[in-house]
């Protein structure tokens, strides 16, 4: 055991001693009144000297409107009341927009009958859509493609309720259809209100809610790229003035509504066009004043009657060009017409020489209509888009290409479901 004197004891205290003193006065845990009076005067005499560099720096009366401090790296801004609150202006629309609408969007999923290998019948899954509930009576506007050839509808709600839906109406002309599925009584469901697609322009945000691949009421935003779009929806139906929009639309979104900042129905998503197959490509909507103008026509008669000029045309092709040795490449050659008919009536020619086409006969030598209702007629579909908002007993204004001279005529329209036309 080692032995110390009572000096080396009484050394060992006061050195543990004063190390302690330091370390406690360099964390701050023992306050030295002098010390303290020596970091306020400093402190004081920096107040002063910054207190003097401002009042050498008083910006006179006559430049304080236009005076704009310059901003350092560590400069304290203010913070915009919208940022406080944690959104823009752009997305609180967004958000309201949304919490208002979104219920009044419906999925709508099919099934379809499908043949077994024993040519029995067998129900199948079909397509998925989107919808808008436009009428609290539980009217839903679609597209026409969104329900073709289903067996079955199923409406399904925000809230995840599904009802069975009936189609009340179907206008494949403009891909749109109507459903209707009974709410239960005292039910309140959220409806879309009608916009104006007339007064719309490019440029302007437009926000689209739908399906798209099962993701029930997906948001996008986007703006109208394009006014005026011709695009064919089916085999002999174009549909005009259609809506050019970068607001992305996906297999799922068809049906569902394209809406104005203000929240109204201004569209009905459509479609994509898209060079490479997938869904990137260009979407594209109907006009809502194309809806609201049939949409009461197919609650009402679950059609919509057009006008058609009644007579049986062809549209020309180069062999038919050559033998008839017409002087156009483009138009619809007037083949027959029924006798007594409207069309005769208003004074169109048919052909009178009959020549084998396949398995077609074709009477040549009739006019060949150019022009319908101020409309170039190259082919079918082009007649049918001239006359789409046509009714039967109207009169349009036809041009015809006869004995190489142009003639101009005012037709009355039959009933395209009742004329031979069809």
């Amino acid at each position: 055991m080692k032995l110390y004197t009572r000096g080396q004891v009484v050394l060992g205290v006061l050195i543990t001693a004063l190390i302690m003193i330091m370390l406690a006065l360099g964390l701050g845990f023992i306050r030295v009144p002098w010390l303290e009076w020596a970091d306020a005067a400093a402190a004081s005499e920096d107040a002063e000297g910054d207190a003097a560099a401002a009042a050498s720096s008083v910006v006179p009366e006559s430049e304080a409107a236009s005076y704009r401090p310059r901003e350092s790296a560590d400069t304290v801004r203010a913070i915009p009341a919208a940022d406080i609150a944690g959104y823009t202006q752009d997305e609180k629309e967004n958000i309201d927009i949304y919490e208002r609408l979104n219920g009044g969007v419906v999925n709508i999923t099919t099934e379809t009958v499908a043949l077994n290998w024993f040519l029995e019948p067998v129900p199948q899954d079909g397509g998925s859509g989107s919808g808008a509930i436009i009428d609290t009576r539980g009217y839903v506007l679609t597209n026409n493609h969104v329900i073709e050839n289903a067996t079955k509808v199923l409406i399904n709600l925000a809230d995840g309720t599904q009802y069975e839906g009936n189609v009340v109406g179907t206008d494949p002309d403009n891909d749109i259809a109507v459903v209707k599925f009974s709410p239960p009584k005292g039910a309140e469901l959220r409806t879309i209100p009608y916009g104006d697609s007339a007064s719309l322009k490019v440029g302007q945000k437009v926000l689209a809610i739908g399906n798209p691949f099962g993701y029930e009421r997906t948001l996008t935003v986007g703006i109208v790229s394009g006014l005026g779009r011709p695009m064919q929806v089916a085999r002999n139906h174009i549909v005009k003035d259609m809506i050019q929009t970068d607001a992305s639309i996906n297999p799922g979104n068809s049906g569902g509504p394209l809406l104005d900042r203000q929240g109204r129905m201004i569209g009905i998503n459509t479609m994509i066009a898209s060079t490479s197959g997938s869904s990137a490509g260009v979407g594209f909507a109907i006009p809502v004043n194309t809806a609201k103008r049939v949409v009461k026509e197919l609650i009402e008669s679950g059609k919509v009657r057009r006008g058609w000029i009644d007579a049986e045309m062809f549209q020309l092709f180069p062999a038919l060009v050559r033998y008839a040795e017409l002087p156009v490449n483009e138009g619809l050659l007037v083949s027959r017409i029924r006798k007594g008919s409207l069309a005769q009536a208003g004074g169109l020619k048919d052909g009178t020489e009959p020549v084998r086409y396949g398995s077609r006969i074709i009477y040549v030598g009739g006019d060949v209509i150019t022009s319908v209702d101020g409309t170039p007629v190259a082919r079918i579909a082009d007649l049918y888009t001239a006359l789409e908002d046509n009714k039967p007993g109207d009169k349009v204004d036809v041009e015809v290409l006869r004995a190489g001279k142009t003639v101009k005529l005012k037709l009355t329209l039959s009933d395209r479901d009742e004329s031979s036309g069809k």
